[in-house]
This record gives structure tokens, C-alpha cells and sequence, in this order.
């Protein structure tokens, strides 16, 4: 199954479980992926696009000045801030993937449990008897 299927499925099934995991790793790992995010990612992502900082990329609304930064720019007016926007959406997909991958990786676990073989029953108190039975006449 190709992995973009795969997590489309997990994507659309709506499975409670696999939702109510979601929200705690999502909780659980939120700081660490926001970090992970602002501190390393996007730093590079900038660096590749000629030092851009996307926490202050903006467009003024309201004929603020160029070269303020993004709250500069909101204390004097309207701003379409669309790289927040852009950092949140890449924020977004890093906790999406991790949940995805911890969610496939307990599915394979449950797979293999499910699919070890049960060990064969023992002989009920009836069977033991009645093949003590037979071995005794096998004997005479």
C-alpha cells in the first residue's frame, strides 16, 4: 500500500481511538514540534531563501513603512501575516506525520499479536481418560 494511501486512509477513517491518540501525542508533543518548527526548520527554510524570517513577512493593510517588524506593524494597522501562516501550516504537517507514523506503528504491533498462533488447547479430563483407555487396550 503507498504511503500517501495509507495516510489518506488514516487520514478520512475516523477511527475514536486512533483520534483520542492523536489529540495526546498531539498535546504531548506540541512544544517539541513547535520547537522543532521555529527553532531548526525554519531558520533553514529561511537561510535557503535568502535570510528570510518568516515570522515577520507581512503585507501592511493599513501604508505602514517597509522595514518594521510584524508588531511594529500591527500597533500602527491592519497586516496580512502570512508567514506565521506558513509557519504554522509546516507546524501542522510535522505533527500530523508523528502521529501518523506512532499510529502505524501500533498497528503493526497489534497485527503481530493478532497473528501469532494461539497454542493448541489442552486435552480435556474426557480425552486424557479416554486415550489412557485406549493405550491400556492396545497393550492386553
Amino acid at each position: 500500500m503507498g504511503f500517501i494511501k495509507e495516510f489518506k486512509e488514516f487520514a478520512l477513517k475516523g477511527n475514536v481511538m486512533d483520534m483520542a491518540v492523536g489529540v495526546i501525542i498531539g498535546g504531548a508533543f506540541g512544544k517539541i514540534v513547535s520547537s522543532l518548527v521555529d527553532d531548526i526548520i525554519m531558520p533553514l527554510v529561511g537561510k535557503a531563501l535568502g535570510n528570510a524570517d518568516f515570522t515577520n513577512l507581512f503585507i501592511p493593510l493599513s501604508g505602514q513603512a517597509d522595514g518594521l517588524t510584524l508588531e511594529k506593524a500591527r500597533e500602527l494597522g491592519s497586516v496580512f501575516a502570512y508567514g506565521q501562516f506558513c509557519q504554522n501550516i509546516i507546524d501542522f504537517l510535522i505533527v500530523a506525520l508523528c502521529i501518523f507514523f506512532m499510529i502505524k506503528a501500533m498497528n503493526k504491533l497489534s497485527k503481530k499479536k493478532a497473528e501469532e498462533p494461539a497454542p493448541a488447547p489442552e486435552p480435556s479430563n474426557e480425552e486424557k481418560l479416554l486415550g489412557e483407555i485406549r493405550d491400556l487396550l492396545k497393550n492386553k
